[in-house]
């Protein structure tokens, strides 16, 4: 199983991995930036952009990208994670890769609050329905918050889309695992970042995982929704030149 993945730049390794919601191409606002500074490393997890939704067995997106960043000589670098790919981050924190982490409104194990299932459900169903332009229409709707202009609205719903379509196209449809986190183990430093527009299954969730890690640093910013990297993405971009 080949995992996509393009690095540009030379420095220190940044690794972006993505929201479940989208693909490596969420990240291009911050590609170029990033480039000028360090190595920046990012990859398509199965199922989503230029990857394939297959796999020989169950599988674990952060063992996918371990391999990426084994085959490429790197022991250790930054990640930055969004959503989804916030939890990719922290698995790879545990797995001793991470020398510091970016988590904007990660995926950690709380239980869902009912915004969240209220939002999961809506999709299933009209997901099971074939209704993917609507479920795609839901997510952009959620997830991005009032500062996402047209153009980062329109970026969303063609990565979402396109995930949609090639994992309900899969037969059999690859099994997923994910390994426990123990956030208080986690000695590494950390920015975790949430928004005053997000879910407040995230918002939660982020002032949890910043109280439980030892190095880790809360940024509460109060107009970002779920997705900040898209919605303001030289804020961002300063953002994480700043602390990386």
């Amino acid at each position: 199983m080949t995992i996509w993945h393009a690095e540009r730049g030379t420095g220190e390794p940044v690794v972006l991995l993505h929201s479940s919601a989208a693909d490596s191409g969420m990240w291009d606002p911050q590609w170029e930036a990033l480039a000028g500074r360090f190595r920046v490393i990012k990859v398509d997890f199965r199922g989503y952009g230029h990857t394939p939704y297959q796999a020989d067995g169950r599988y674990n997106h952060a063992d996918d990208v371990a391999k990426v960043l084994a085959a490429l000589g790197v022991t250790r670098a930054a990640m930055v994670g969004s959503s989804g790919g916030g939890r990719v981050a922290l698995e790879l924190a545990a797995a001793g890769l991470a020398g510091r982490l970016v988590l904007l409104n990660p995926i950690v194990d709380l239980e869902p609050t009912p915004d969240l299932r209220a939002f999961w459900e809506e999709e299933e169903r009209l997901l099971e329905r074939g209704q993917v332009e609507e479920a795609t229409e839901l997510n952009v709707r959620t997830l991005l918050g009032p500062e996402a202009d047209e153009a980062a609205r329109l970026r969303l719903a063609r990565m979402q889309r396109h995930a949609f379509e090639l994992q309900l196209g899969a037969d059999p449809e690859p099994e997923q695992f994910e390994r426990e986190l123990s956030p208080p183990d986690l000695d590494v430093p950390a920015l975790v970042v949430t928004g005053g527009h997000e879910l407040p299954y995230f918002v939660a969730t982020a002032r949890k995982l910043a109280g439980d890690m030892p190095r880790a640093r809360l940024l509460e910013l109060p107009w970002a929704g779920h997705l900040p990297s898209l919605e303001r993405p030289e804020e961002i971009n300063r953002l994480l030149l700043d602390y990386l």
